[in-house]
């Protein structure tokens, strides 16, 4: 099905901003031979997936969890390079440890055999049948949604009326995910390794569309890697192939706004003066500022809906941490209220979920020797719906975490230290909507054709990229959006077609 372009045949095409989706539109245009220039506000790529360096210590400051690596093959052989040559991976086992309440563990484990032994263990053979069947009904899912939902162009709901749709629907995935969950597990706590997710998406499982498991089947079937030297690995690598395809990229240099004629953007103008013409643009930068320098907000029937935000605490500490591994999912007793109290209610959470992440276990090379490095994200509302003085309690809060995280894990090796802290406030003023990183909630009016779209209409050669437009928020995301953009200027082309995993696990 032939999708709306720009038209004509752009040669040179500016990208803002060196986020995730940026850097994936600059390698695939410049794969289809597209002379490329990324301007970029910061002083290095990355956008949201971020860096700090403090006293020895490495920080990745944004996403801590990558999927799909097959996503990110794909991207860098646009211009034919390869990710085992570009950027190294490290497949993580368990992809979690789920820490509960009643003191319990559980390594999730994306090997079949493995994690249904695991389930066996932790909760009985009923279970552990049951987790194969929902094992299988992800699969099946992301079988069906993958290529017309997630990775294409759709200009219209009428696009989605094809065969995979009823697939889809017959699969179950227009019901709620912690009810579809619920059909293959009854032990409440394998329920929730299975939608905690859903927070990703910024809803709860018992709001969350139940085609949002894909997202669990990403991490939980499809695996949890990790690059050596961080998260930052992967801008870092996706910017230097895009350099040595020829891409050119201007480093702190922010766009302040757009030269028209007519419908037809002709040059970007820069804070220091600077004019770049250009046949067209794709805006990887947050929505708002998309919109801003278009002089344009689409109208929407219901208004957009940012997700909830988190505090992320960055930790130094000493010792083994032996009970801990690279990432670790740190739950409290309750669950549903937990959601309450974020989407609904706006306030913190009472008895808080916590993502502990200890990625020296993979690459002691992120911290001083003897040294962990440890990153705890805890969900808090975003300023839309709470009224929360960040600037105020921000540092309180943080030390609250670390209380909560020494009594969940009791006897973990000594004293930690702070080293950075981030919070709803800072994130808004890195200009991020409502002050959180997850951009906008994946509720129904905000999903696939209903999400803003990568096409403005008002303009005819500038495309919009990011987790704010489709397909959504997340890293695999991120980059398709980027591939997405690609194909509005340039068309889809011939020799692509979508990949998708048959059930072993290998694209067909």
């Amino acid at each position: 099905m032939s999708v709306r372009t720009v038209g004509g045949r752009p040669h040179h095409v500016v990208v803002v901003g060196a986020g995730l989706s940026g850097l994936a539109a600059a390698l695939h245009l410049a794969g289809r031979g597209r002379a490329v220039t990324v301007l970029e506000r910061g002083p290095v790529p990355g956008g949201r997936a971020g860096r700090h360096d403090t006293q020895g210590f490495r920080i990745d400051t944004g996403p801590t969890v990558l999927t799909m690596p097959e996503i990110v093959q794909d991207t860098l052989a646009a211009v034919g390079e390869s990710l085992s040559s570009r950027l190294p991976l490290v497949r993580l086992d368990p992809a979690y440890r789920a820490h509960f309440a009643d003191g319990t563990t559980l390594d999730v484990r994306t090997d079949a055999e493995a994690m249904t032994e695991a389930v066996r263990d932790f909760a009985g053979p009923r279970e552990a049948a049951g987790y194969r069947s929902l094992r299988d009904w992800m699969t099946r899912l992301y079988e069906a949604e993958y290529g017309r939902f997630i990775a294409s162009n759709v200009d219209s709901p009428l696009g989605l009326l094809t065969p995979q749709l009823a697939r889809l629907a017959a699969l179950g995935g227009f019901g709620r995910w912690d009810r579809a969950v619920g059909r293959f597990l009854h032990d409440e706590r394998l329920r929730r390794v299975f939608t905690f997710q859903s927070l990703y998406a910024g809803l709860s499982p018992r709001r969350a569309l139940a085609l949002y498991a894909v997202i669990a089947y990403m991490d939980t079937v499809g695996g949890v890697y990790f690059p050596r030297g961080g998260m930052r690995a992967l801008p870092d690598a996706l910017a230097g192939a895009a350099a040595q395809a020829g891409v050119v990229f201007r480093y702190d240099t922010t766009v302040s706004r757009l030269e028209r004629r007519g419908r037809h953007v002709t040059a970007l103008h820069t804070n220091g003066g600077e004019r770049i013409g250009c046949d067209a643009v794709v805006l990887s930068c947050e929505l708002t500022e998309s919109y801003r320098l278009l002089g344009h907000t689409p109208r929407r029937p219901w208004p957009l809906r940012p997700a909830p935000s988190a505090v992320v605490l960055h930790l130094g500490a000493h010792g083994d941490w032996p009970r801990t591994s690279h990432h670790n999912l740190v739950f409290g007793h309750a669950w549903q209220s937990t959601f309450t109290d974020l989407v609904r209610d706006g306030r913190l959470m009472r008895d808080p979920s916590l993502l502990l992440t200890r990625p020296t276990v993979t690459d002691p090379q992120l911290a001083p020797p003897g040294r962990q490095l440890l990153s705890l994200l805890a969900p808090v509302p975003n300023l839309r719906q709470s009224r929360i003085d960040w600037d105020l309690v921000g540092s309180a809060y943080a030390g609250e975490l670390v209380e909560v995280l020494a009594d969940r894990l009791p006897g973990l090796s000594g004293p930690v230290e702070r080293l950075h802290v981030t919070t709803p406030a800072d994130w808004r003023r890195q200009g991020l909507i409502a002050g959180t990183p997850f951009s906008l909630a994946h509720t129904f009016p905000q999903t696939g054709p209903f999400r803003p779209a990568n096409l403005p209409r008002t303009v005819d050669n500038a495309v919009l990229a990011g987790c704010g437009t489709v397909p959504g928020v997340g890293i695999p995301t991120a980059l398709l959006s980027g591939r997405l953009a690609a194909d509005r200027v340039t068309g889809v082309p011939a020799r692509r077609a979508p990949r998708v995993l048959d059930r072993a696990g290998r694209h067909r």
